[in-house]
């Protein structure tokens, strides 16, 4: 006989697909959902399809987007001499609360990781190439994280970059070394863009 009402179970397993949810918070995020009005629980399924139905990648950096361009590279005032490649969009969000960084993004979608089957050709990599034909861009800084894979994608794009005669910088290690640029606090995070080096 099942724990709870088959519905309230479907739910519950659902949440618990997601990361860093287990057993008692996919309970408790389903019984939540359960006491609240019927209205809320329509804008929290809505606000999930959205996502899927409403969002892409933008046509320039491979940033989520809700239009052709994503926020940045729409925004005119943005320093469009300098990029900045992360491995995930959500690696974005650390960089632009130091509020220091001015220039545009690229975002690769991974890492070049061999034991995953990961290899360059399944990265975004492409089409930043493309970016430096114009001539506008004149440096890259490799923002991946700061672990064996995001060591090998920063040294993989550095190789393919600087015969375009583009100069490829590296962001401080001010970041420990097997973490993810998600948990960075600001000061961190400034502190590797401002010590960035060549690679």
């Amino acid at each position: 006989m099942p724990d709870f009402a088959e519905p309230l179970s479907r739910l519950i397993a659902e949440f618990k697909k997601l990361p860093g949810i287990g057993q008692k918070s996919a309970q408790r995020l389903a019984f939540h959902i359960l006491r609240n009005s019927r209205e809320d629980a329509e804008r929290f399924a809505a606000a999930l399809t959205d996502v899927k139905d409403k969002l892409g990648i933008c046509a320039i950096c491979n940033n989520i987007a809700d239009a052709e361009l994503c926020p940045y590279c729409r925004d005119t005032n943005r320093d469009r001499t300098q990029v900045c490649v992360v491995e995930e969009p959500h690696n974005i969000l650390p960089i632009e609360t130091t509020r220091q960084f001015h220039g545009l993004y690229h975002v690769l979608h991974g890492a070049i990781s061999p034991l995953r089957g990961v290899g360059p050709e399944q990265l975004r990599i492409k089409n930043l190439v493309t970016r430096l034909q114009d001539g506008e861009v004149q440096e890259i800084i490799m923002a991946t994280n700061p672990t064996v894979e995001g060591e090998a994608t920063a040294v993989y794009v550095s190789r393919l970059l600087k015969p375009l005669g583009v100069r490829v910088t590296r962001i401080a290690m001010g970041i420990p070394v097997g973490s993810d640029l998600e948990f960075a606090d600001e000061v961190t995070m400034l502190k590797s863009l401002e010590n960035r080096r060549e690679i």
